[in-house]
């Protein structure tokens, strides 16, 4: 029998459009192309942060389910923040993704690792043709990806159709003490949960509503990141609400500098890892 809290009128694709325009607000950052591409950058850098320490706990929160005649397909790897420590555990890695950029440096890292069982696409995930990924994958798995959707519902279903077992969704979840804190001292204003919730939430009630069981796990992961590197994250944030310029980046300076060590800024972030099997 369904259950009928599960089956009540939610207007997914309303509220989710609601929260991805928050999410991807333009950013009023002065000189933004410029900013956006050395954000990019530090993205890509820290995608190694603590030898993959991110991609190797979310494997470790997937050993369970994980074989090593498994083959995975991966949307939206990035420069391989799972990709690689998730290769050593399974057959085969199809990824897909849309940044040429991302992929060069996705390719460079494999090398690096001598990894030899990961094939990267270079291609838009919403551009894939179902037909010819039905059912063909162990593990379709994304990760810190969802936001990129347009239609989360869509999504979904599009990784239950490529995968025969197994799906698998990860999230970064909350936001940092120190973000919540520059927040207060830029606008004057309460923290009242900008950008709340977060992606993993819409997904876990969609799930839900189509009565799968869904397996969760928090992980943690360690992020360092220089002063310049701290600034240009906070202000990514801030930038979307507020106009930032030389004055609110000396403010946002100023609470970092406290809190180096050795000129690095440390935290420990938090992760939503989501798994469900598939009854096909």
């Amino acid at each position: 029998m369904v259950n009928k809290y599960l089956k009540h009128n939610i207007n997914w694709k309303e509220a989710w459009d609601e929260m991805r325009a928050e999410r991807m607000r333009p950013l009023k950052i002065e000189d933004a192309p410029l900013f956006k591409e050395k954000l990019f950058e530090d993205y890509l850098k820290n995608a190694k942060s603590n030898n993959y320490e991110y991609g190797r706990n979310i494997v470790n929160s997937l050993n369970d389910v994980l074989s090593e005649n498994f083959k995975v397909l991966e949307i939206g790897p990035g420069p391989g923040t799972l990709t690689i420590p998730l290769a050593r555990k399974v057959k085969k890695i199809l990824t897909i993704e849309s940044s040429k950029r991302a992929a060069s440096y996705l390719a460079k890292n494999i090398e690096e690792k001598q990894i030899k069982n990961v094939e990267v696409i270079n291609k838009d995930w919403e551009k894939v043709d179902d037909k010819n990924i039905k059912d063909s994958f162990s593990l379709v798995v994304c990760s810190h990806f969802l936001w990129q959707m347009k239609d989360i519902e869509k999504h979904l279903k599009r990784m239950e159709n490529a995968s025969n077992k197994y799906c698998a969704v990860i999230q970064p979840a909350g936001r940092d003490s120190l973000i919540k804190e520059i927040w207060i001292k830029v606008t004057g204003k309460d923290y009242t949960g900008q950008f709340e919730p977060d992606a993993d939430y819409f997904a876990y009630l969609i799930l839900r509503s189509w009565e799968r069981l869904i397996n969760v796990r928090i992980i943690r992961y360690s992020i360092e990141r220089d002063l310049e590197q701290m600034i240009r994250y906070a202000a990514s944030f801030i930038g979307k609400f507020i106009e930032v310029d030389n004055n609110i980046k000396k403010i946002i300076e100023r609470c970092i500098v406290g809190r180096l060590k050795d000129g690095m800024y440390k935290e420990s972030s938090s992760a939503v890892v989501m798994w469900w099997e598939l009854n096909k």
